[in-house]
């Protein structure tokens, strides 16, 4: 199967054959723990299709993310140039699957190839961008607009519109009490952007998602997506 990843798709076709060569397919299911705040990172994941979140964990067990990692992106995208170890907690936020490779025969690759260090670069430039642009949105934003956005960023990494998310998960995700999400998605769901029952979310009305989200929705585009996926309104019914 051809990859859907962006950085594999940036290389030259026998550049990327080798390193597919090298890769052995994973798949991930939702709430599937990838590594733990703390482990040695072993692998890198090229992320073909779904969803795996960092996840910044408190002592006292509170959690929130600090970015996600969709077809655009990998895994511990350091490790290419130095040992590395985990310092979030790596969780699958939906179902997917993707390439792994071993850090220490990755190194080698890289050492053969130009693009691929380049490409890797690149996307940990962007991914320090996007952590940048969540450490200001997580102080400063009210959950309600930080909930469309982070619901945004998901939509723009699967397939369909529906999201499997329950309350507790989100409020996991976004560092906030379940009856803030509660209350946030109510007020969505009112506004007609979205439907939220059972444990899903499904997007409505890109549209009106998009009104609801604070600014960092599109700062995040235009640092991490630009030229990745389709335009943002792409998938507005």
């Amino acid at each position: 199967m051809s990859p859907s990843n962006a950085i594999l798709n940036s290389l030259p076709p026998a550049e990327r054959a080798i390193i597919l060569e090298a890769a052995t397919p994973v798949e991930f299911r939702l709430g599937d723990l990838i590594c733990e705040a703390g482990d040695r990172a072993t692998h890198c994941t090229f992320v073909d299709e779904g969803i795996i979140s960092a996840v910044a964990v408190m002592a006292d067990g509170r959690t929130i993310e600090t970015f996600m990692i969709g077809p655009e992106g990998m895994t511990f995208p350091l490790a290419v140039e130095a040992g590395a170890r985990a310092y979030s907690r790596l969780v699958a936020q939906s179902d997917g699957y993707g390439r792994r490779v071993e850090i220490g025969r990755l190194r080698q690759l890289a050492d053969h190839s130009e693009a691929l260090r380049e490409a890797v670069a690149a996307y940990a430039v962007r991914l320090t961008g996007e952590l940048e642009q969540s450490s200001a949105c997580n102080a400063l934003h009210r959950a309600e607009h930080r909930f469309a956005k982070w619901l945004l960023r998901c939509h723009d990494r699967v397939e369909g519109d529906v999201l499997k998310l329950t309350q507790e998960y989100l409020a996991s995700m976004l560092g906030s009490q379940r009856t803030t999400v509660n209350e946030a998605a109510q007020t969505l769901q009112r506004a007609g952007a979205i439907r939220y029952s059972r444990g899903r979310v499904t997007i409505l009305d890109r549209v009106a998602l998009e009104r609801a989200a604070c600014e960092c929705y599109g700062v995040q585009w235009e640092i991490l997506e630009a030229g990745i996926h389709p335009p943002p309104l792409a998938k507005a019914g």
